[in-house]
């Protein structure tokens, strides 16, 4: 960690009249930033906020309800990444680990290109890959696309749960019980996007810092919210990977492909705009298109038990994870109630990891 950098943060810090709040949106910059224990030295003078940037997180109750019916009623092997599996649906009892254990047929990759050699070989199953991410990760389910439809698979179908940031981040601006002076912005996703794409921001009287993830990064991009505090501009602190136009050849294969729809997030509702799902020249390799979500729904039996899970309020940054009461009583990382708590990015998992 660059010594010269904390003594720059220090010193800003002890400028700042008042209190400052910033929101990071990804969800790794949270972890980073738990590991850094960035929090407490910030202290009163920054508050940081975790905003909806797990994808895992933003995932709704319904749509893990909808794989686990197609993985136990309707005999479809489910391909998708690990974070994935303990997700809990509309009930913890609900989730893909326990489809598994049931006898369905998960399985977990590291990569979308692994789930065409595991559909090539067992030509007498029908797979579903689940596209989940935001910018950063459509594009790899874009290359699994191209390979479906270039080597004619047919027993693989993709489920898109894929989300846009820009959507999202406009309706936390717009939410008026929340007072930012700035945000902490993805480089990951602007390195697909672009410097240009994050201007949206300034429309909103905002500003935002692009930053990267290792500890001099975030503490660079944090000098830049509390100097430039009061400023409508985008600051990009990430510039050897994120370039003023972004990935132009990876935004090109996203628009080949997807087309943007309104879309469910857990715990914020529908948000125009904010989801992808295939165009009409590729539906007959959407999983919706051949089994409705509604229909598999009636198929779910659902305990009616129920749990204090205040994950949505957390993902819009309205309270830390240690104002839930279930926050390490009845849900944690053994036991997860919510989302939050499951994945490797949820702020909740963060603040029982690092922040205690």
């Amino acid at each position: 960690m660059n010594k010269r950098l904390i003594w720059e943060l220090k010193e800003e810090l002890d400028n700042i009249e008042g209190t400052m709040t910033f929101m990071e949106v990804c969800g790794t910059h949270t972890m980073e930033i738990g590991k850094m224990s960035l929090r407490n030295f910030l202290g009163n003078k920054v508050k940081l906020i975790s905003g909806p940037g797990c994808p895992v997180c933003v995932t709704p109750s319904l749509y893990i309800d909808y794989i686990y019916s197609l993985a136990l009623n309707k005999n479809i092997s489910v391909i998708t990444y690990g974070d994935m599996l303990r997700v809990p649906g509309t009930s913890p009892l609900i989730s893909l680990e326990r489809a598994r254990a049931l006898g369905g047929d998960i399985r977990v990759v590291y990569s979308s290109v692994d789930a065409i050699e595991i559909a090539k070989e067992e030509k007498n199953k029908n797979f579903v890959f689940l596209g989940i991410g935001f910018e950063t990760t459509i594009p790899s389910t874009c290359v699994l696309l191209e390979e479906i439809m270039n080597k004619d698979i047919r027993n693989l179908f993709v489920f898109s749960m894929h989300k846009r940031v820009e959507p999202v981040m406009e309706t936390i601006m717009e939410d008026k019980e929340l007072k930012l002076d700035g945000f902490l912005c993805p480089g990951n996703v602007a390195v697909i996007l672009g410097e240009r794409d994050f201007e949206f921001i300034k429309e909103y009287g905002q500003l935002g810092v692009i930053a990267g993830f290792k500890e001099d990064e975030i503490i660079e991009a944090i000098i830049q919210l509390i100097r430039n505090k009061g400023s409508k501009k985008i600051i990009n602190c990430y510039k050897s990977f994120v370039s003023r136009e972004g990935n132009i050849v990876a935004k090109e294969l996203i628009n080949k492909y997807f087309k943007e729809s309104q879309s469910l997030w857990r715990g914020l509702g529908n948000i125009d705009k904010s989801g992808l799902v295939l165009k009409d020249d590729y539906k007959e390799k959407d999983i919706l298109n051949k089994f409705p979500l509604d229909e598999e729904l009636k198929l779910i039996t659902r305990s009616k038990e129920k749990y204090v899970c205040r994950c949505g309020e957390v993902l819009k940054g309205r309270i830390l994870p240690c104002e839930c009461s279930s926050f390490k009583r009845v849900c944690t990382p053994a036991f997860p109630i919510g989302p939050c708590m499951v994945s490797s990015e949820g702020t909740c998992a963060a603040y029982y990891k690092y922040e205690g």
